[in-house]
């Protein structure tokens, strides 16, 4: 068939499927489909939205994890004699956005009082907080500064400095130190000047780390620790990429290095976070099948009420795909419809949470203070807000644009599909028993 012939047979059949449209206005098919397209409508808004919220929940943690803790990805085992080499290397590689070393090890901290608590301690460059543009923006300072300038500076995750209870300008010690084999364990000399505390969107950062200065690391970890590197990219999701280069360009200068990406340093971590989000989306995908189950019940009846006009397109010649076809027309139509309505409508939700999650509060409060007051009033001072909302109106909603068009996608391919099972009941009985019956 030509291009003209198949335009054509289109054009015929979008008129007939308007037609059966305009006819079905009124009555049971009509609240069918509007019902159809409302629950492909809100289907797809929902999900949008649900999943827009999720992504920025889960996204806090992420962007914390990979700028703070695990680095995109992590180096290791180079010689001390290739570093600042391997160094130079890296940061000719043009995925690579910057390059730190660092010490890490573990540490029971002790307080003025002798109050204890474990942490995390990283010795890095005192000038990372200003060149680490990803490190700057994932780091808000509580109080004082990211002041590494003095080997005996040390700044604390918040949540740490509440549980040893130390501010700015108090001292702490390191009392148990992992380290090489020429430093001491335990030891009460190792003291330093908290400088600042910070938060990140990561409560395990929060009540865990702590940064020092490099110099101070390579005092106090000793001559035998191990030199780690962490390495930004500029596009994270291109870190087996980027670990291949790398690898490739170490090799052909003989370095020994191993490189890890941060997909395997938080494997347990994400992929928890990767079920729930899936599991998510799976539950809130039910409402798809529901509205498919509808649309196909809907369209067999429509099909069934039909049937005089089929059994006569059938006897003026037309095939029957193309009368099949017509029915999956108003599928796909019912299927655009609602899927174009409700991606507007979780975009426009999705870019305003915190404005709705703050008028929900305010509808609630006002809620509970009028039942209060009618039903116990004696106890309406102690109405208040729900503080949960305000949490939730702090997450930044984090839109895909790939979630989004493969929602949309669903929500076009649900109706569809219902339409075309119903559409095989098409002719079932012949044509001279259709137009006998009537």
């Amino acid at each position: 068939m030509n291009k003209t012939g198949l335009f054509s047979k289109l054009k015929w059949i979008n008129t007939v499927s308007r037609r059966f449209a305009r006819v079905d206005r009124k009555g049971r098919s009509a609240v069918t489909s509007f019902l159809a397209t409302l629950g492909i409508c809100f289907g797809v808004m929902t999900l949008i939205a649900v999943m827009s919220v999720m992504n920025g929940f889960q996204m806090n943690f992420i962007d914390a994890i990979m700028e703070v803790s695990s680095y995109h990805i992590r180096a290791d085992k180079v010689p001390a004699e290739k570093s600042e080499e391997f160094m130079a290397l890296c940061s000719q590689n043009k995925n690579v956005l910057s390059v730190t070393p660092f010490y890490e090890a573990q540490t029971l901290m002790t307080d003025e009082t002798g109050r204890e608590n474990a942490a995390v301690i990283r010795a890095i460059e005192p000038d990372v907080y200003t060149k680490d543009a990803g490190f700057k923006k994932e780091i808000s300072m509580v109080a004082g500064s990211f002041d590494l300038s003095e080997p005996e500076n040390i700044v604390l995750g918040y949540t740490l400095a509440r549980q040893l209870r130390v501010g700015v300008g108090q001292t702490v010690n390191l009392l148990v130190l992992s380290g090489g084999s020429d430093v001491s364990l335990l030891s009460g000399d190792r003291n330093f000047i908290v400088t600042g505390l910070f938060k990140t969107g990561y409560a395990d950062i929060n009540s865990a780390y702590c940064f020092i200065n490099i110099e101070a690391g390579q005092k106090y970890f000793g001559k035998f620790a191990e030199v780690l590197y962490g390495i930004k990219l500029k596009n994270s999701q291109e870190d087996a990429r980027a670990i291949a280069s790398l690898e490739k360009s170490a090799q052909s200068n003989n370095i020994e290095a191993h490189f890890q990406s941060w997909r395997e340093y938080n494997k347990s971590f994400f992929g928890a976070l990767r079920i729930e989000k899936n599991m998510l989306l799976l539950l809130v995908a039910i409402i798809f099948v529901v509205v498919g189950i509808n649309i196909y019940n809907g369209m067999r009846r429509l099909v069934f009420e039909r049937r005089s006009e089929i059994a006569i397109l059938s006897a003026i010649g037309a095939e029957n795909k193309d009368i099949k076809t017509i029915f999956i027309m108003r599928g796909l139509t019912t299927g655009a419809i609602g899927a174009f309505a409700g991606v507007i409508l979780g975009l426009l939700i999705s870019v305003n949470t915190e404005f709705l999650f703050n008028a929900a509060a305010r509808v609630m409060y006002w809620l509970q203070y009028c039942v209060t007051a009618v039903f116990n009033h004696q106890n309406l001072m102690y109405v208040q807000e729900n503080s949960s909302y305000a949490v939730y109106a702090n997450i930044p909603a984090r839109i895909f644009f790939r979630e989004v068009v493969m929602i949309a996608l669903f929500g076009i391919i649900s109706p569809l599909l219902a339409s075309w099972a119903a559409s095989k009941n098409v002719l079932k009985m012949t044509v001279a028993e259709v137009l006998h019956n009537e």
